[in-house]
């Protein structure tokens, strides 16, 4: 969308009066967006296209670690896989991340004496310890943690939540801008050539207008992982019990762990749903577990999806657990088991969410390329290319209009009642995303002090 002098044919002329000083007022909010978000949202773009191919990318890069021959014999028993783990990286192992498919190999997370955590990689078919990495050690996961600002701490992690929500007025600005006024091009078309203002301006603008709705439903969808929105947000939504609906377990005693901390990454939905408790037998205090290979042969025999996270119990009281996460939400899918009987406490798929739940997670599948397969990888590249496409286009026409010496602020409405309508739209906003309504009103009284500075008249020639 366009951030250039409008020219006299798309602008409102002097006599049309409100008509305008509003567009003024859009443009000139339109401007602090931009000037706010653009940077981080190349940033987002780099990354999340990045990420929309993590597996692809993830198994070429890691490829020694990650990828192994396929052979028709049987895989080991995944005690053997441990064994074999704890043996090259003395610990205590935490969990199996299973293999997905028949050429990837088994990740082992073992928690060292010094308290790292390392994901030890082994061939299934022969046990062979292949290497390791710090736990979430990957290329992709790095890059996951730049695309979230969590790699830089949590302040940094909120300013997501701001730029999503500047993101979204950007793109409501934009197309108040973009809005056909007569003009004869920047509609569809680009006129001019790359040495003209007009051509970065058209291409700024008629991108904007392709991709600019995508570019909103990838803010709002991101929202659910924001530091402070997303957290309230996912606590209403689990209300009931922090995730479990009645009926996915019955008479069963809960500890106060979340999933989330005990099993590491896990759906939006259940990152508050508490963990079960193991009974031991009557008669024996301690109890005697099942082991991890009759856990997995349960798990198995349940039609748990491959590639599932084989948590291993945390103490007399904890249980086997296994959590799936496919690009097919149909098949996301938590099981706890008790570690002494192995019978199930708690079994939940994704047609046990909420309403609130799945539309949230079937946001966050289509927001990581998942949901519907290549086509919603190539999409949402396509939508990371061009938001990089018109940041670069907005800073060259940026660049070629602003004054020299100065930062080329759109000048402010002569009316300020033109405001009333873009400010109450921003407050209705900054009710449902407060981060984002503490920023608006920081930049409503910087515009409000920067428009009352009286303007230097240039100095005559």
């Amino acid at each position: 969308m366009s951030s250039e002098t409008p020219s006299s044919r798309n602008v409102p002329s002097s006599r049309e009066g409100s008509g305008s000083d509003l567009y003024r007022a859009v443009w000139r909010w339109h401007f602090y967006a931009g000037l706010l978000v653009l940077p981080f949202l190349i940033l987002l773009a780099v990354t999340g296209g990045a990420f929309l191919f993590h597996t692809e990318i993830d198994n070429l890069w890691h490829r020694d670690l990650k990828v192994v021959e396929i052979r028709q014999t049987t895989p080991l028993a995944a005690g053997a896989q441990l064994e074999a783990a704890l043996a090259a990286r003395p610990g205590t192992a935490l969990k199996i991340i299973t293999p997905a498919t028949p050429d990837a190999s088994s990740e082992i997370v073992v928690k060292t004496a010094d308290g790292a955590r390392r994901s030890v990689y082994v061939d299934p078919y022969d046990g062979r310890v292949l290497g390791e990495l710090a736990d979430r050690g990957t290329l992709m996961w790095t890059i996951r943690r730049l695309h979230s600002l969590v790699e830089f701490g949590t302040i940094a992690n909120g300013v997501i939540e701001i730029v999503a929500g500047w993101s979204i007025l950007l793109v409501g600005t934009g197309f108040y801008l973009w809005w056909p006024r007569k003009q004869t091009g920047g509609v569809v078309s680009v006129r001019g050539t790359p040495g003209k203002r007009v051509f970065w301006r058209d291409l700024h603008a008629v991108t904007g207008a392709f991709a600019g709705l995508a570019i909103a439903v990838m803010a709002l969808s991101g929202m659910p992982w924001s530091v402070f929105w997303g957290e309230h947000v996912n606590e209403w939504a689990n209300s009931a019990n922090y995730g479990y609906p009645a009926g996915v377990y019955d008479n069963v005693p809960m500890s106060d762990e979340h999933l989330a901390h005990a099993n590491g990454p896990t759906s939006w939905s259940l990152e508050q749903a508490k963990m079960p408790l193991s009974a031991a037998p009557t008669g024996h205090p301690i109890g005697q577990p099942i082991g991890i290979d009759a856990a997995k042969a349960i798990f198995d025999g349940l039609g748990v999806a491959p590639g599932y996270t084989l948590s291993l119990p945390s103490g007399a009281a904890g249980v086997y657990s296994a959590a799936v996460y496919p690009a097919d939400l149909s098949r996301q899918r938590v099981v706890h088991l008790d570690q002494y009987s192995g019978k199930p406490l708690i079994d939940m798929s994704y047609a046990d969410y909420g309403p609130a739940a799945k539309a949230m997670e079937w946001g966050i599948n289509v927001h990581m390329g998942q949901e519907y397969g290549l086509a919603n990888q190539l999409v949402l590249l396509a939508v990371c290319l061009a938001i990089v496409l018109m940041a670069v286009a907005a800073g060259v026409m940026w660049w070629k209009r602003r004054p020299a010496g100065s930062l080329g602020v759109p000048p402010a409405p002569a009316d300020p009642r033109a405001m009333r309508g873009l400010v109450l739209v921003m407050a209705l906003f900054g009710l449902v995303f407060p981060l984002v309504g503490a920023s608006l009103l920081a930049m409503l009284a910087l515009d409000f002090a920067f428009a009352r500075r009286p303007r230097r008249r240039p100095r005559p020639a």
